[in-house]
């Protein structure tokens, strides 16, 4: 018996009316007492109630909610709720919601503590965890968006999906803004040059205006430079295709009068200061048509070497691999004429957006996300600490994913309408690189020790995800927990469809769910700002989707009328601040 102190913090209304009656119950041990508040239509705040209760609840255990029912469904969207018992020293029962309140259920919220699931029947968490997910996995079920592809939510629009999974309504106005801000800027920059060509590379300059950066702007005065090209391998937006070479590749033919180029090539590999970054994956891809004009896809090999002050410079580039028609594919060197050298990068840059939009940007963040996130909904309960771990960082992974399958990689989406890949190539490539997908490669430490990037002092990324990969891989979970295992089956075995059958089983076998858990973490949130982060600001200068509209180019000059992508730049310490601020406040 007591006072009573309860704060309510609101995320939003979806109605704003008048005040909102809500009824809350207080369950404690001993007995429960129901309570009537009266809530103010606001956003982002918190509001503290004083109530007296006749009886002694004992430790609180859960908070009920249930909101009045009205003629307008005015849902609620409650953050959590704070109780402090009678007595002016008793320390504060948190209550965690996140959740919208909707029609007239009880929405029952247990003591914020997380637990692991228990043997004992009559434990009332027990009970609450079992009947919640019973609940999500009726409002979370899998799809089949393509064959060969991981699973999906079950929604084709973001209207279908589950409410608590939709975009808050200042995420939803920041998204749209930002595609309307960026489409009217695409219109004007076009209504602009409607009526000029193109004829030399400074043309380019006409439509470097509007939304830039500092980065955009440094890239743009040496982005045709071999150190930038070579330090985007590294610390660009796609550090993911470089590795350290082991022996020459063997698509790389080095035709008759290239003796001293191999020989370099071999000096390199023996010190082992030569690197290499292959884009055989786009081999054979079928290539878009766009407004009735056919695309080109390039598959390069490019050879680079590491100079003793840390810079990576390109030795060689060959555009696409050995075929039989075409046994010994030219390749460009450095000492080629200028603009020959220029257009064998941008073909380089021009793959290199093609393999990071869809194999490491779409599948390996985003779709593999996304199973991750319809696993952690159908198989770990709120209370369960991987749960409280995970869900700040997937918690808009669903919705933003089925906007992408039904705006941008669809049928007619963005892809179709203005990149290579587009038309189908883009699924053709995604299947691809599905059956190379590896649990090793989704671990940085692994990932990073394959490619031989260990130890390299300008490697930002690879030192970056190493420090964040340490920071997260300190969680600690009990092994053997049964729904940690269910988790994992759900991923691997539903979700990746059977991957524990290719080279990712070490996920499920090999390997403990203490190290699925940090993958997990970085994958949701550092891997993918490391991918995406550096896209928008460099929108205006970097290698965009719209290819070359001839072949390869022939050797020993260009040929006229081709667009002139850029390059992609950037450091990652804003990615640490970001991803250690979200690791301190998640």
């Amino acid at each position: 018996m007591g006072r009573y102190r309860i704060g309510v913090a609101t995320g939003a209304w979806l109605f704003s009316g008048s005040h909102n009656r809500v009824q809350l119950w207080l369950v404690g041990a001993r007995g429960e007492a129901r309570l009537e508040l009266r809530l103010r239509p606001a956003r982002g705040q918190e509001e503290e109630f004083e109530r007296d209760v006749p009886k002694d609840l004992g430790p609180l255990q859960f908070v009920k909610l249930r909101k009045h029912h009205s003629l307008v469904d005015d849902a609620w969207f409650c953050d959590c709720i704070t109780v402090r018992g009678p007595g002016a020293c008793e320390e504060a029962t948190f209550f965690p919601c996140y959740r919208w309140l909707q029609g007239q259920d009880v929405l029952s919220l247990p003591e914020g503590t997380a637990r692991l699931a228990g043997d004992n029947a009559l434990d009332v968490f027990q009970k609450h965890r079992e009947k919640e997910l019973k609940e999500r996995r009726r409002l979370y079920c899998w799809a089949t968006w393509k064959e060969g592809l991981p699973r999906t939510i079950a929604a084709e629009r973001q209207d279908d999906l589950p409410p608590n999974s939709r975009f808050h309504e200042e995420k939803r106005l920041d998204f749209e803004w930002a595609l309307k801000a960026g489409a009217l800027e695409t219109v004007l920059k076009r209504v602009y040059t409607l009526l000029s060509s193109w004829s030399r590379l400074e043309d380019f300059d006409q439509i470097f205006w509007g939304q830039k950066s500092d980065l955009a702007e440094r890239v743009h005065h040496c982005w045709r430079d071999d150190e930038l090209f070579g330090y985007q391998f590294l610390n660009g937006a796609n550090p993911m295709v470089l590795r350290r070479s082991a022996s020459l590749p063997s698509r790389l033919v080095l035709p008759s009068g290239t003796e001293a180029l191999g020989a370099q090539l071999e000096r390199e590999l023996q010190s082992g200061s030569l690197f290499e970054a292959d884009f055989s994956l786009l081999d054979g891809i079928p290539a878009n048509v766009i407004r009735g004009e056919k695309q080109y896809l390039a598959a390069p090999l490019v050879m680079l070497q590491m100079r003793p002050e840390g810079k990576l410079l390109p030795v060689v580039i060959q555009i696409q691999p050995p075929s039989p028609s075409c046994p010994a594919p030219p390749l460009f060197l450095p000492s080629d004429p200028p603009l020959a050298w220029l257009l064998a990068k941008i073909w380089v840059r021009n793959s290199d957006f093609q393999l990071h939009q869809l194999q490491y940007h779409l599948l390996n963040t985003h779709l593999v996300a996304e199973v991750i996130a319809v696993a952690t909904m159908r198989c770990l309960p709120g209370l369960h600490p991987v749960f409280k771990l995970l869900i700040p960082h997937i918690r808009y992974t669903l919705e933003i994913n089925t906007r992408a399958r039904s705006q941008l990689i669809s049928e007619g989406g963005i892809f179709d309408k203005a990149v290579s890949t587009g038309g189908g190539g883009h699924v053709h490539l995604l299947r691809r690189a599905m059956a190379q997908l590896t649990y090793s490669s989704l671990c940085p430490p692994d990932d990073l020790a394959a490619r031989g990037l260990l130890g390299i002092p300008s490697a930002l990324y690879a030192h970056d995800a190493l420090r964040l990969w340490e920071i997260i891989a300190r969680d600690d979970v009990v092994r053997g927990d049964p729904e940690l295992q269910a988790w994992c089956r759900e991923i691997t075995e539903v979700g990746l469809c059977q991957a524990q059958d290719r080279a990712t089983h070490e996920a499920s076998e090999s390997r403990s769910e203490l190290k699925i858990i940090p993958d997990t973490q970085g994958l949701s949130s550092a891997e993918t700002l490391a991918i995406n982060l550096y896209c928008h600001p460099l929108a205006q200068v970097t290698d965009a989707p719209n290819p070359p509209q001839h072949g390869g180019p022939i050797r020993p000059g260009p040929q006229p009328g081709w667009d002139v992508p850029g390059s992609r730049w950037g450091s990652r310490a804003l990615l640490v601040a970001i991803f250690l601020h979200a690791i301190q406040t998640g």
